[in-house]
């Protein structure tokens, strides 16, 4: 991707940067946690970077094993007991502010198409109406928060409205892509998520939203100890 300029993977980097420490104070700072993501994102790159992400017409897809150890994982954590557990001690209030690195995820995604290195319908001009779910994640925070009470109905309605969103673009994402079920964007396929830095949006960013919904949806529906006061 030579014709990118640097300061647009420069900015997805510390989007990465912002989403690994957001998710770390949710963990209430957590160095096992930290350590586990850290060396993630690290094998990840040195992948990215020998191009194995860029062989397309393999089966299955090389692509499988960048997004499929992080959903197994999710799975575990919530088939498991110490998994649920685990869930359940994170910091609800983190985890919704948490959905503020999709702003610069958006915004990354629609200078990338700037340089039909995504197409158009994966930008918020397109049917990418996600960045919905990061513009309102401070307002939420600040209006289902307050007085030490949470607004349990209006916060679950969020995170499923915005859980929808986010499977939406997956979903555009993943079949844009040029790969054996691509079904969109024939003309100008999704390449970008195939090469370093930004193989950590589907590797680490967007499952990182994903549980951040999922485990905040369990703690609203199941969990019967008491919202943290502190973020």
């Amino acid at each position: 991707m030579e014709n990118i300029p640097g300061y647009i993977p420069l900015l997805f980097a510390g989007t990465t940067v912002f989403t690994i420490y957001l998710f770390y104070r949710a963990t209430y700072r957590s160095k096992k946690v930290l350590a586990v993501i850290t060396g993630w994102l690290l094998l990840q790159a040195v992948i990215g970077l020998s191009g194995f992400y860029k062989v397309t017409n393999t089966r299955p897809p090389h692509f499988l094993f960048l997004t499929f150890p992080p959903v197994l994982f999710i799975l575990f954590l919530f088939i498991t007991r110490k998994g649920r557990q685990w869930l359940d001690s994170l910091n609800i209030k983190t985890l919704t502010l948490l959905h503020i690195v999709r702003i610069p995820v958006e915004i990354v995604l629609f200078l990338l198409c700037t340089y039909k290195a995504i197409p158009l319908l994966m930008t918020f001009e397109g049917r990418n109406f996600d960045i919905i779910s990061g513009l309102s994640a401070p307002l939420i925070y600040l209006l289902c928060f307050s007085k030490n009470k949470t607004r349990v109905i209006a916060l679950l309605a969020w995170n499923l409205v915005c859980l929808g969103l986010l499977v939406n673009i997956v979903t555009i994402a993943v079949l844009s892509a040029p790969l054996p079920f691509q079904q969109l964007s024939f003309d100008q396929p999704n390449t970008a998520i195939l090469y370093f830095p930004y193989i950590w949006l589907p590797g680490f960013v967007v499952p990182v939203v994903l549980l951040s919904h999922l485990a905040a949806i369990r703690q609203l529906l199941y969990k019967r100890t008491p919202i943290p006061d502190h973020a």
